[in-house]
């Protein structure tokens, strides 16, 4: 149990610095979103591309690892919908209680975490999370809640296209595409270029954590507690075991092959908290408080589930 805790105590220190060099005055939280942009349209990036250019395709793309992320996201996606129909009888309330559940925040939590235990691999398993979690998960939870907003009238697959596209436009996304293309390609990174990627994508696991510290400070505390909770607690512990159960069905049934290290790698990366944008999605629709204290219960929380995860995983 020493050995997990070291695994998970200096990322949440590196949080508590972020959060606390906020509250000391150091940082305004006005620029928590500046770094914020860094690492997304910069640090992981290059991250992305270097992890997936500099391996070839089957290696990248793991059939066994996107099943049981894809089917286990979609489990989940019908869990949470039901549960929150019975609790949560506002469409627009149930809509971002869904999202919050089946979206984790792979890049600023996930990767650091996946990165001291699977080395190797975080890059490759960042990657097939990015993938999927914007071509699929996270547009279809935005369709979920503009569908709540009495947009009925609008055709799925229209807002689908137009999620898609607003989606494609990001750095993380361009990057990802253009490393499957370069691998695809059988070029090889030239050592220069191999190093400057490397030296710019090794700022993303620790400016990440700060920025998940820093964006805690000043988020409202007033708002539906009890849906937050549930909310957090369908994050961190159904998600993660709704997954669980879905590898183990399939792996059983013989229906993949997967090792177990990218196995574990799927359930650890389910059992983060929810990513960062989850409360701008619910501000921007008046939801802001609940989802805020969601994010902060779940971050919070989180130091104890994933270490949970890990005894139990490793």
């Amino acid at each position: 149990m020493l050995s997990i805790i070291g695994i998970v105590f200096p990322l949440f220190a590196v949080i508590a610095v972020g959060y606390a060099s906020v509250r000391a005055g150091w940082f305004k939280p006005s620029e928590m979103p500046i770094l914020g942009r860094f690492v997304m349209q910069l640090a992981l990036p290059a991250l992305l591309f270097h992890a997936v250019a500099s391996r070839d395709l089957h290696e990248v793309l793991d059939p066994g690892y996107i099943a049981i992320i894809v089917c286990g996201g979609l489990l989940t996606i019908a869990v949470a919908f039901a549960w929150f129909t019975l609790t949560a009888p506002d469409k627009r309330r149930r809509a971002m209680a869904v999202m919050g559940t089946v979206c984790p925040n792979s890049s600023f939590v996930g990767y650091p975490l996946i990165v001291t235990i699977y080395p190797d691999l975080a890059g490759v398993i960042l990657a097939q999370n990015v993938l999927i979690e914007n071509i699929l998960l996270i547009p279809l939870t935005l369709i979920i809640v503009d569908l709540s907003e009495n947009r009925s009238g609008v055709s799925p697959l229209r807002l689908l296209g137009k999620v898609l596209y607003d989606f494609a436009r990001r750095p993380m996304i361009i990057a990802l595409v253009a490393g499957l293309i370069f691998s695809v390609s059988g070029l090889h990174l030239p050592s220069p270029g191999d190093r400057f990627l490397t030296l710019l994508s090794g700022a993303a696991s620790a400016m990440a954590l700060v920025v998940i510290g820093g964006s805690l400070v000043g988020l409202p505390l007033t708002g539906n507690r009890a849906m937050a909770m549930q909310i957090a607690v369908s994050k961190l512990l159904v998600h993660p075991l709704i997954v669980f159960a879905t590898a183990s069905v399939l792996v059983g049934a013989g229906v993949i092959t997967i090792s177990h290290e990218m196995q574990v790698g799927a359930i650890l990366s389910t059992a983060m908290p929810m990513f960062a944008l989850y409360t701008v999605f619910a501000q921007e629709r008046g939801l802001g408080g609940a989802a805020s204290l969601a994010l902060l219960a779940a971050t919070s929380c989180s130091f104890f589930t994933l270490s949970f995860f890990l005894w139990w995983l490793t």
